[in-house]
């Protein structure tokens, strides 16, 4: 795949740089959002990895930049990274469809779990980092429809928000995937939440009605 890569540090830009052309990607590095709106123009990439915090202002400029990039092309695929759990951030960019993640820096760190995530992302799903869906989910639990799901019900919610398939949740909770619809359908109406045709529909219901 063609990348292009958006992170203000200089080892953090090279390390990932070295970590993907180790995989057979190619990888235009930029340091800035504003070099990341041009390299997008002229590179034409199959995805964009960028953080959220970057110069100018060192504040939300790599999210604004992703924001700005879907919203001039809905079908590019962006994997954002954050140092940490903005959980807002991670909504606002659900919310532009399907083909975007949010993964906390920390990830990185596990290069097949990095590449998977950036697979499925360039693939159309979406992925979100496990401690921003506990962080949603433990924060919303009381006085919340969330006190009616179950124990089980609740694992199968974290990993739905994940964009897990129905395949891959019950391969995680060694179940049958006929249990995991069954679970799914039980947690979809017990949220008031109506049933949807692909995963990244049922992680922004989810997200959303736990944002709400």
């Amino acid at each position: 795949m063609r990348v292009v890569l958006a992170e203000d540090s200089v080892l953090l830009r090279e390390g990932l740089t070295q970590i993907l052309g180790r995989f057979g990607h190619e990888t235009v590095a930029v340091a800035d959002a504003p070099a990341l709106i041009a390299a997008v123009a002229d590179d034409r990439p199959d995805i964009v990895v960028t953080d959220v915090r970057m110069p100018p202002g060192h504040r939300d400029e790599g999210l604004r930049a992703a924001l700005e990039l879907r919203r001039d092309d809905p079908g590019l695929p962006v994997l954002v990274l954050s140092q940490y759990v903005e959980q807002s951030y991670a909504a606002d960019l659900l919310q532009t469809g399907g083909g975007v993640g949010y993964l906390l820096k920390d990830r990185v760190g596990d290069v097949a779990e990095f590449l998977d995530g950036l697979e499925r992302v360039a693939g159309g799903g979406t992925v979100i980092d496990p401690e921003v869906v506990r962080r949603l989910l433990s924060g919303r639990r009381g006085g919340s429809p969330l006190r009616r799901l179950t124990d089980r019900e609740r694992q199968v919610l974290e990993l739905m928000a994940e964009g897990r398939s129905n395949g891959a949740i019950a391969r995680r909770l060694v179940v049958s995937e006929a249990a995991v619809v069954k679970h799914v359908g039980s947690i979809l109406m017990k949220l008031d939440l109506p049933l949807a045709a692909d995963d990244h529909r049922r992680v922004l219901a989810v997200l959303t009605y736990l944002r709400a």
